[in-house]
């Protein structure tokens, strides 16, 4: 059992005893690191109902607690904490039950018989995957992988606009280039969609259909949302990222699903007509203004649809739903989920997650790395330069909150000055080290005296061992990618300390194989937790 919990329950158990109530308190490590492993402040929250100081309230709840096995002493400290510290026996068992099944070492059983579904990317056919594209293309597929990690069935989804303005300005502006290609003058749709990749389609599809192609034919659309669409997906692979279903807006205009939510939002007295257009009278949802749902010119606005398509999602019966969007749907997605609460779904399942834009930044200055495709930087450029361990990462190791600088020169650094080496070079040398020790006849098992473990680095590295359960079930909860990334980054950073100081393979067998455990066991852990980043695990750089 997580020690937290156990230690949690003795300090109720102590309160309970001195006739005080049950209060929530925080149990977290102490700012010094001498004072032991947890730090309780529960004296400070249940002075005023003692009517006692904090200092002495936390001694007479130390004086009656009985400490839990596994921990090996209690102090207090002011201005009222109670500390708690672990025994090395504790760290010991944690390393045995990390040897005894190394691949389930970290997970839960949270989401065993529970399904989930995470939409995430959804851009629409229109051109090249970009940097920004790729951000929330990574923290989604790695947000998918902590949900299967303990234990959910999850459905990774991708949700696409085939139905609306943009998709009949793209093909437009295939023509445009078509009839280019012919000689013939036509003029450029305003705001059409520019770059090399336009041209290229127009070309094929003049290769395939000839010159003779009707104003408007079905070959404009449907060749160019295909070839654009086959690119997005090549790219997606290139970075491990594959989706299991694809649903589009087209498909709801098709099957009623659109027109239904319109006449059950009237049925509702939720939508009105004025000033030509169709308005959500988001005011009975608690916002100051109504909102425009259908334009002037019959074209719907990104809630409609969105309405019909999670309605879709929730019909399928998923425990959980989680929306990856960027910033520039932070206006949008309440409106969704307003009406979805309204018409009666549990809008309680549905996780919304928003992410913040990307700068690629070489020597503390924005650049692009082409113009080729336009304006912008595209996703594969970005994974051929740099491989895509090194993508992936940069674009998980920072919170999904904050604005990502993608720094280009750290990013092709190919030291462990780069994180992503950082972490693989250690997985690499735990490799290493076990290959060195079978050539000493050293293998590791369970048959090591783990008392043996008692230098500083070593207990050190055990507690950071120690942490990853909670620590990745806290990943769980927040599904923030960054967390898990940070944790391993602190695991490797031990570990470099630890192997830097004690010597592993040594002429005491018995120690060696002892250290061989730890060894063994930091590369279970690295191991499991690159997974889940979906990076690379290698035995040697």
């Amino acid at each position: 059992m997580n020690p937290r919990t156990i230690l949690n329950d003795a300090i109720l158990t102590a309160v309970e005893a001195l006739d005080l109530p049950r209060k929530s308190s925080q149990l977290t490590p102490p700012k010094n690191p001498e004072f032991g492993d947890f730090a309780s402040n529960i004296a400070l929250v249940l002075a005023k109902d003692a009517r006692q100081k904090p200092l002495d309230l936390a001694r007479r709840i130390a004086d009656i607690l009985v400490l839990p096995e596994g921990f090996a002493q209690v102090s207090v400290t002011p201005p009222g904490f109670i500390n708690f510290k672990l025994s090395n026996s504790y760290y010991y068992s944690v390393l045995k039950s990390i040897l005894a099944n190394p691949h389930e070492y970290g997970k839960s059983r949270i989401g065993i018989g529970k399904t989930a579904n995470v939409e995430f990317v959804s851009a629409n056919p229109t051109g090249p995957l970009t940097v920004g594209h790729g951000r929330q293309a990574i923290l989604g597929d790695t947000v998918a992988s902590i949900l299967e990690w303990h234990g959910y069935e999850v459905t990774r989804e991708y949700y696409y606009n085939d139905a609306g303005r943009q998709m009949r300005l793209l093909a437009n502006s295939v023509e445009a280039r078509y009839r280019e290609l012919l000689g013939e003058p036509s003029p450029f749709p305003e705001d059409g969609y520019q770059g090399d990749y336009i041209r290229d389609i127009a070309r094929v599809i003049r290769d395939e259909y000839g010159d003779s192609l009707e104003p408007g034919a079905a070959p404009f659309r449907k060749v160019t949302e295909k070839t654009i669409f086959d690119d997005i997906k090549s790219t997606l692979q290139d970075l491990r990222v594959v989706h299991s279903r694809f649903s589009n807006e087209q498909s709801f205009y098709d099957n009623g699903a659109i027109d239904q939510t319109l006449s059950d939002l009237r049925s509702k007295d939720l939508i009105y007509e004025a000033d030509g257009a169709t308005w959500l009278k988001t005011t009975a949802l608690g916002k100051n203004q109504d909102t425009v749902l259908i334009k002037k010119t019959g074209e719907p606005t990104y809630r409609l649809p969105d309405m019909a398509y999670h309605r879709d999602k929730f019909d399928r019966g998923y425990d959980m739903i989680v929306d990856i969007f960027g910033a520039d749907h932070i206006a949008t997605y309440p409106d969704v989920l307003s009406v979805l609460k309204t018409l009666g779904y549990d809008t309680g399942k549905v996780r919304v997650l928003i992410h913040q834009f990307v700068t690629l930044l070489r020597g503390g200055e924005i650049v692009k790395m082409s113009t080729r495709k336009a304006n912008y930087v595209t996703l594969r450029e970005l994974t051929e330069r740099l491989g895509a361990d090194v993508v992936r990462y940069f674009f998980i190791m920072r919170g999904m909150n904050s604005h990502l600088n993608f720094d280009l020169d750290l990013a092709e650094d190919q030291s462990e000055k780069n994180p992503v080496f950082y972490l693989q070079y250690a997985h690499a040398r735990t490799a290493n080290i076990l290959v060195h020790a079978r050539a000493f006849d050293l293998e590791p098992g369970s048959d090591f005296t783990t008392q043996r473990l008692d230098r500083p680095e070593e207990i050190n590295l055990l507690k950071e061992l120690s942490r990853v359960p909670v620590v990745w079930e806290s990943a769980l909860d927040s599904l923030e990618p960054q967390i898990i990334a940070q944790n391993l980054q602190t695991v490797a950073t031990a570990f470099h300390k630890f192997y830097t100081v004690c010597r592993v393979v040594t002429d005491d067998q018995e120690l060696s194989l002892a250290r061989l455990a730890i060894v063994s066991a930091v590369k279970a852990v690295l191991k499991n937790g690159l997974e889940i980043l979906g990076l690379t695990a290698p035995d040697r750089m």
